[in-house]
């Protein structure tokens, strides 16, 4: 079963004259344990396909299966439900609550999801901020990290519920070089060793360069190219 599969998505905004057409038809399928570069100039609609793939936004037509399950025929409750359960997101601005230590908004889509929040999620919750190098940073509030620092926990708190994919928008974007390339590390090392999906957009040609396979957004449609074209592209 696929992390993804999204056939033949249409976007438009605006009706009438007034309307753009954001996606063309946009077709992608991301397996389980894959490591995706999406790259494309600004505008290309990359953005718009992520929010799409990660059910923040209905297509004007077309079909979307996450894990199997059909997104698109699902009520909010029920969509909210597979969102939390199957997808994590890494945004370019890690959208940390500031006021909160890292443990707590690691925690965050578990307290989206129980209840309570037992003893084994607050485990791995320290599990996570140890893998991504903040074991001594856990009861530090986000207003105290550096950006880096935040980025890696926003990390923890996409993959907090064992995601079979994770969708990243410009993850890197405003880290530098030496906090981009650990970043970059580390989700290449959780995919790999938790076999979770990783669909990355990037304008970063070493990033690309990373991953599996590169699919090319450009007028709002989606192509696949090779890993020697990539850094044309990105």
């Amino acid at each position: 079963m696929n992390a993804l599969e999204a056939r033949d998505i249409v976007k438009v905004f605006g009706e009438g004259d007034s309307a753009t057409i954001v996606l063309r038809g946009i077709s992608a399928t991301i397996a389980r344990g894959e490591f995706v570069a999406l790259v494309g100039p600004s505008g290309s609609g990359k953005s718009t396909f992520l929010s799409i793939a990660g059910t923040l936004l209905r297509p004007t037509s077309g079909t979307l299966r996450i894990v199997g399950e059909n997104a698109l025929g699902l009520r909010e409750r029920a969509l909210a439900e597979l969102r939390n359960r199957h997808l994590g997101f890494v945004f370019q601005f890690h959208h940390l609550l500031e006021d909160f230590t890292a443990l707590e908004n690691v925690l965050m889509p578990v307290y989206g999801a129980h209840a309570r929040v037992e003893a084994d999620w607050h485990g791995r919750a320290r599990a996570l901020l140890a893998r991504v190098g903040l074991a001594d940073r856990m009861t530090f509030r986000a207003s105290k990290l550096s950006g880096g620092q935040k980025q890696r926990v926003a990390v923890a708190r996409a993959l907090i519920m064992k995601p079979e994919l994770v969708l990243a928008d410009e993850p890197t974007g405003n880290l530098d070089r030496a906090n981009s390339d650990e970043v970059m590390r580390l989700l290449r090392e959780l995919s790999q060793e938790d076999g979770t999906a990783f669909l990355i957009s990037t304008h970063d040609e070493s990033i690309a360069q990373r991953c599996d396979r590169t699919l090319s957004m450009e007028d709002g449609r989606l192509g696949e190219v090779s890993q020697a074209a990539a850094s044309a592209h990105a």
